[in-house]
């Protein structure tokens, strides 16, 4: 059928889907509502748009153009906020770093997106000391400072952030261009030592932005998103937008409250004084935060949290409904953008008991408007939606990302047969819920962090107490996994000593920075051998049926 294209009027203005476009409703109905960084900052919607123009301004005068890349490093501020609208907004694209990185990956990534302009937070420039000699790309340093006195670094800083802001004017002519713009870039870890670059266009980060409000706006009341809502992420700005909801909250003029470091009794401090009412987190996070005795003495009742990550326990999730949270669980990954579905209840779901309501809870969820999502078999066909058929998760939806950046072969691998392939296992109920039961990727999830088990075995195998080692995750209440290394001995001797010889010897290896310091919670089991398959790769089902 041919295809009858609409004709367009000479004088049309052809309307891009670019991200200055979700400015244009807080600023015109609702200009005073609050934006708030910790007990430091506070101002609304008309500061955030003069502050943005303040920032192009700054950042055109320091050199940035359309297609440089403005890569920052910071906690969750109203700062990143800027940075989340203006560096797009002047057609060149943000590298949210991920400052848990060791310094090596992050000077990998830093160089591999090829940086022109670092915005750094005080506290991470002994980061940038460590690699500042073999950094090829960077040709400006901005400060961003949260004390009075200005640290002392060899970085040949250009300028202060809020003295770049004063100096800057308050208007500024962002240009229309192609919405299919690189917007922002960033790294995701997995399986393989070496990062791997996501990108996402302007175009894709707007229809991410509507589909989730369209899905959190809908539900009649459980886990609903509504313009009386206080919004504060507990997800770092840096991973996959804060999952795309500071975009969301700006979209509908929520007030916003951005934390800064994630110190416990500050998180439920600002929660009570700023009556935050949504949220976002890792299991671990929320943990942390209802282990707090504060947690005791503050009310958590009108708090709404979508937990992902990692998943949800049910354990975790009754603890938090004790408490009157309203908690849910929201399912993605960093090449995703990232959210896929969200597990709300139904009205009816609200007739079943407490221990019920916990375990759709924890599904993994129903998928966004948009999202065409399938669990399918090793021959690609649909399994049945039985609740118990697994197969893996393939996504399609506008807002995935193209490929990886410079990695034609893992692209093609990561979108082979033109479905995006999550390498997450899952089953899908009768409801269309669906629920993840494993992934086909040998990695461990410590707090919401990939830590790759074939790295981790590299390193193990070197301790010379070592003969074979094989690492899978054990579940953690607490951290949601921690590995457990199975290792068969080089020689005899005594448990103890050879389990501490190990941790010691994994340890220098995260003190240099070669590891996440998560492995530190590893756990050591000997054993007499290392499961097979009949071709001699280390049977990891195996492993896991013996020993979890």
């Amino acid at each position: 059928m041919p295809d009858s294209l609409i004709s367009r009027t000479d004088s049309a203005y052809s309307y891009q889907l670019l991200i200055k476009q979700l400015l244009y409703a807080p600023l015109a109905n609702n200009p005073e509502q609050e934006i708030v960084y910790r007990d430091q900052w506070r101002g609304n919607y008309l500061t955030l748009r003069e502050r943005i123009c303040r920032l192009a301004n700054a950042l055109t005068r320091l050199g940035v153009k359309a297609g440089d890349t403005v890569a920052v490093m910071d906690y969750d501020s109203h700062r990143y906020l800027e940075c989340f609208f203006a560096v797009p907004m002047l057609g060149a694209v943000l590298h949210t770093i991920n400052v848990r990185l060791s310094p090596e990956q992050i000077l990998y990534t830093i160089d591999h997106a090829e940086d022109d302009i670092l915005l750094i937070n005080s506290d991470f420039l002994p980061i940038l000391d460590q690699i500042k000699g073999r950094i090829d790309t960077l040709k400006g340093y901005v400060l961003l400072n949260d004390e009075a006195q200005s640290p002392h670094s060899s970085i040949p800083i250009a300028g202060e952030y809020e003295e770049l802001l004063a100096e800057s004017d308050t208007h500024f002519e962002f240009p229309d261009f192609d919405e299919n713009t690189r917007a922002t870039t960033f790294y995701t870890t997995g399986t393989t030592g070496l990062p791997k670059g996501v990108y996402f266009s302007h175009r894709q980060l707007v229809l991410h932005t509507l589909g989730v409000v369209t899905a959190l706006a809908t539900p009649l009341s459980q886990g609903r998103l509504h313009r009386q809502d206080v919004y504060m992420p507990i997800t770092p700005m840096f991973h996959v937008h804060a999952w795309g909801l500071p975009y969301a909250a700006t979209l509908m003029g929520l007030k916003q409250v951005y934390p800064g470091r994630y110190v416990p009794d500050h998180l439920l401090e600002l929660i009570d004084r700023e009556q935050v009412t949504f949220s976002h987190c890792v299991p671990t996070i929320l943990h942390m935060l209802l282990k707090s005795p504060l947690a005791e003495k503050i009310d958590l009742s009108r708090w709404k949290v979508i937990i992902g990550g990692a998943g949800l326990s049910k354990a975790l999730c009754l603890e938090a409904m004790r408490k009157g949270i309203d908690i849910f669980t929201g399912y993605g990954m960093s090449e995703t953008c990232p959210i896929l579905t969200l597990a709300h209840l139904t009205p009816e779901m609200f007739d079943l008991s407490v221990e019920e309501q916990a375990v759709i809870r924890c599904k993994t969820g129903v998928p966004l408007p948009l999202v065409q999502l399938r669990v399918v078999n090793e021959q690609g066909g649909d399994v049945p939606h039985d609740g118990r058929s697994s197969g893996e998760i393939v996504v399609r939806t506008p807002w995935l990302t193209q490929g990886y950046l410079k990695d034609h072969r893992a692209s093609e691998k990561l979108w082979d047969g033109g479905w995006l392939h999550t390498s997450d296992v899952a089953n899908v109920d009768g409801r269309g819920y669906v629920k993840i039961t494993d992934r086909t990727k040998d990695v461990i999830k410590i707090g919401g962090e990939w830590i790759s088990t074939l790295e981790l075995e590299d390193i193990i195998a070197h301790c010379p107490a070592v003969a074979e080692v094989a690492v899978i995750g054990q579940p953690d209440d607490r951290w949601g996994e921690r590995p457990l290394a199975l290792v068969v001995r080089r020689e005899e001797g005594e448990e103890k000593a050879a389990e501490k010889g190990i941790l010691n010897f994994v340890r220098e290896y995260t003190e240099k920075g070669m590891i996440s310091k998560q492995v530190v919670l590893l756990k050591v089991r000997f054993v007499e051998a290392i499961d097979k398959t009949s071709v001699g790769k280390v049977n990891k089902v195996a492993l896991r049926e013996k020993y979890l």
